[in-house]
């Protein structure tokens, strides 16, 4: 294991890389590793062995992740329009913080076609069935046992309550070691037995001590965390496993494999803001590639790297659901005898999760209605109690200022009483807050309606809670009448109050699998449709809730597609949406007015660059175009050969919007405004000559700038950039404006966007939207002119110029040189000499003719 910078000039080939570590990564490392398959694991997160998670307020305030703030913690927190989020980052993902349940998904809750309430369906392509055998191995692997006391007050209340309700009741399989060895009676705090296959920390394990820090890490190494079991028996089998190591680009290989890019977060660099933008990047090439970072990050990986994927699935971003989660509470618990006598719980005694009371669905055919759930009991560590103790403001300062007058009398000799363990007592109180009081955690099959997509390169999740309430209101009823079988209130957790936002655990969906491209984005062994090798396998894959806690369900999926892959029904072969291998032509176009591939093969010039002092001549055109008779009539008078040229500039602002998989920009507009696909640019046109600019008919100039599209991961330079004023196009009256941009996404994948304005005259005043309106498309790779009719379209759309950014426009223009004025001059002579041209004869049959005397 690594955790430590790498070398920047990484050029690996491996069978298969993974990215994370959670309950997919870590099941996929240890089967393919085990076969022989030489793999990498990449978590971006540090590990954490025993005696290492953080418990002191100052390391708990750095325990987050966002390295950008120099944060490298283990809690990686979402907020988004209809809900919150946590999840993990660090070596075993997800098991590091999870309650250490393994429930199995209910048999009858593998729905096929269930429709939603805002069109499409929910469809699980596998069933129990499949899955039960990877179900049992997963379990031995994790140690899976039911928790073993029979005296801890929180699971004893639990189990009565449900009881009295007449609720199904049990206790789950958890993977915690309770003995040191299997077979041996549970006793807390022994060492543990390491199995065969070792532990990659190298340091010793101890059974639970019943304290209530699961989710917090467990610091005594009693949780089976996939680092502990999984990713040390990958490693044993040769995986490499590096930490602090984070994906942030892929693309297909000609021929099948992907290249892989990513950054580390430097151990020094810890504690200090960082411009993770600008890390250099690592890069390695694999075989097969497999996201399991979670359905945050696996989502987030591929729409951000959606130009190299051409023709993947419309259902990416999709199925996004919650898994019902819903957290309340349980205060002031009291007994129903002896007039109400406080009831204690104990909450932070034992595991966070020791019971589970299940709510029938309608699916179950046993006169239940609605969509099952899981209530389960949430404790919490012993500082929780503490704080929420320490909250009770008005029976806390009424206790201090008894104390203190009491220490004040014994000083004046009035009580000279020197025992004061009693006042000290007095002084802490009774803690019945946290004594009566126990957390439930909610979970079920809610509506898996939720999108993901990009918003200013950034996830986003349009979900709510709109849809689930019948759910979510038959959940919260049944905690509040556990609450009252407790004797006591019921609270829901304060988000509820605010919208009926809900925090999720649990996220699911985003790139389900499916039959078919038009259902889901990957196959019932998480491979993505048109892109062999390349696999999701967490908790993204699912096409809706688990209902009970997923991550069990999430390494039975992981584990049944190592199966297969391992049988040979998913070989790597070449990607459907792979650039070609290009060969050379034997003849190559003259060059265009957008200045395409030099004659000898090397890149093209810009105008800047093509542009020299001297006599300007008129250059070559772009196939079809012609010198306008406007020009032909008065050509630009040429520059003095020892006078620098003049040059002008502009900046143009243009927005609209945007779709992927579609070649006609009319209806990438259209789907791109629906789905809320927006593209803008800012470009600075430079004509470096303006007498050369005027006299050739393409009228070449430069464009630098940058494109900002959600799409496409966020803003995007522009390395290089042509463009061309009215060029005529076949016939007289008709001109294009031409931009050609040369354009890299952050993670390395180079596009071209080529765009045109049809300037012409038809019926009706239409100047405005002609001189206005580009019709832009999306090309794979670095493409010129000469290739745009065969390079790969991967989207379409259209941009405008409003009206307000016009008016700025007009304020921009800048000139440089011995002749300004007469730039601006030839310039405008040439823009409204162009727009005669196409519109005059129009406007001149309009004006009725004088009468000759």
């Amino acid at each position: 294991m690594a955790d430590a910078p790498h070398d920047s000039q990484d050029t690996a080939h491996v069978d298969t890389v993974v990215v994370g570590s959670g309950f997919g990564g870590a099941i996929t490392a240890y089967r393919l590793a085990e076969a022989g398959q030489s793999v990498m694991v990449l978590e971006r997160g540090k590990p954490y062995p025993p005696g290492s998670f953080p418990r002191s307020p100052a390391d708990m305030a750095r325990n987050f992740w966002d390295p950008s703030n120099g944060l490298h913690g283990m809690f990686d927190l979402w907020s988004f329009r209809g809900l919150e989020g946590v999840v993990s980052s660090g070596l075993g993902g997800g098991s590091l913080v999870y309650a250490n349940v393994l429930l199995r998904k209910d048999e009858r809750w593998f729905v096929h076609e269930s429709p939603l309430p805002g069109g499409g369906y929910e469809n699980w392509p596998i069933g129990r069935a499949d899955l039960d055998p990877h179900y049992d191995r997963v379990e031995r692997m994790l140690g899976a046992t039911t928790y073993p006391y029979q005296d801890t007050p929180k699971t004893l209340a639990l189990h009565q309550a449900a009881r009295r309700l007449d609720l199904p009741v049990f206790r789950p399989p958890l993977a915690v070691s309770f003995a040191p060895r299997p077979g041996a009676p549970p006793v807390p705090g022994a060492q543990i037995t390491d199995p065969d296959y070792g532990n990659l920390h190298g340091l010793p394990r101890s059974t639970c001590r019943l304290c209530g820090e699961c989710d917090i890490g467990c610091n005594y190494g009693a949780k089976n965390t996939l680092d502990h079991t999984y990713l040390s028996a990958a490693r044993h089998h040769g995986a490499d496993v590096r930490t602090r190591c984070e994906v942030r680009g892929f693309a297909p290989r000609p021929g099948g494999g992907y290249d892989v890019s990513y950054v580390v977060h430097d151990p020094a660099r810890e504690g200090r803001r960082t411009a993770t933008d600008r890390l250099p990047p690592h890069r390695i090439r694999c075989r097969r590639l497999v996201l399991a970072a979670g359905t945050f990050g696996s989502t987030y990986l591929l729409l951000r790297n959606r130009a190299a994927l051409p023709g993947i699935s419309s259902a990416l971003g999709t199925r996004f659901s919650g898994n019902g989660d819903l957290l309340a509470l349980v205060l002031r618990a009291t007994t129903d005898t002896d007039g109400g006598r406080p009831l204690r719980l104990d909450a932070s005694r034992g595991p966070v999760i020791t019971s589970a009371v299940r709510g029938g669905d309608a699916l179950d055919e046993d006169g239940s209605a609605g969509r099952g759930f899981y209530i389960e009991d949430a404790g919490y560590p012993d500082f929780v109690a503490w704080l929420a103790e320490s909250a009770q403001l008005p029976g806390g300062a009424r206790r201090l200022l008894g104390f203190g007058l009491h220490r004040l009398l014994a000083r004046l000799g009035v009580n000279p009483a020197g025992r004061v363990g009693g006042q000290l007592a007095l002084l802490l109180g009774p803690a019945l807050l946290s004594a009566t009081s126990l957390p439930l955690l909610g979970m079920g099959r809610d509506v898996p309606d939720g999108r993901m997509r990009l918003r200013r390169g950034q996830l986003d999740v349009d979900w709510t809670t709109r849809t689930s309430r019948a759910y979510f209101e038959r959940v919260r009823s049944t905690m509040r009448d556990i609450a009252g079988e407790l004797g006591g209130d019921f609270l829901d957790n304060p988000l509820w109050w605010w919208g009926n936002r809900v925090i999720t655990v649990h996220p699911l969906g985003g790139s389900p699998m499916g039959r078919h491209p038009g259902e889901g984005v990957c196959d019932d062994i998480g491979e993505v449709f048109g892109f062999p090798g390349l696999h999701v396998l967490d908790g993204a894959l699912l096409p809706g809730a688990v209902g009970a806690n997923p991550s069990l369900t999430i390494a039975a999926v992981a584990d049944r597609a190592c199966d297969q892959i391992l049988d040979g029904r998913s070989a790597p072969r070449a990607a459907a949406g792979a650039p070609a291998v290009r060969t050379a032509r034997t003849a190559r176009t003259a060059r265009t007015a957008l200045e395409g591939p030099e004659a000898d093969g090397s890149a093209p010039r810009t105008p800047t660059e093509a542009a020299t002092p001297g006599p300007t001549t008129p250059g070559p055109a772009m196939p079809g175009a012609h010198a306008s008779p406007a020009k032909a009539a008065s050509p630009a008078k040429a520059a003095s050969p020892t006078e620098p040229p003049t040059s002008l500039s502009f900046t143009e602002e243009m927005k609209g919007h945007i779709a992927l998989d579609v070649d006609a920009p009319d209806q990438g507009h259209a789907l791109g405004r629906s789905l809320g696909q927006r593209l803008s640019f800012r470009l600075t046109i430079t004509a470096a000559d303006v007498d050369r600019f005027v006299a050739e008919p393409t009228h070449a100039a430069d464009a630098v700038g940058h494109v900002d599209c959600d799409v496409l991961g966020g803003r995007l330079e522009v390395e290089r950039g042509w463009f061309n004023l009215f060029v005529q196009d076949g016939e007289a009256s008709r001109r294009r404006m031409l931009y050609l941009l040369h354009l890299r996404t952050q993670e390395g994948t180079p596009l071209t966007l080529t765009g045109h304005k049809d300037v012409h005259d038809d019926p009706g005043a239409d100047v405005w939207p002609d001189t206005s309106t580009l019709y832009v498309r999306l090309l794979a790779g670095h493409t010129h002119p000469d290739h745009d009719t065969t390079a790969p379209a991967i989207g379409a759309g259209i941009v405008i110029i409003r009206l307000g950014d016009f008016v700025q426009q007009l304020t921009t223009f800048r000139t440089t040189g011995p002749h300004p004025a007469r730039a601006m001059e030839l310039f405008g002579k040439l823009f409204l000499g162009e727009l005669w041209a196409v519109y005059g004869r129009r406007l001149a049959r309009a004006v009725p003719a004088r009468d000759t005397p």
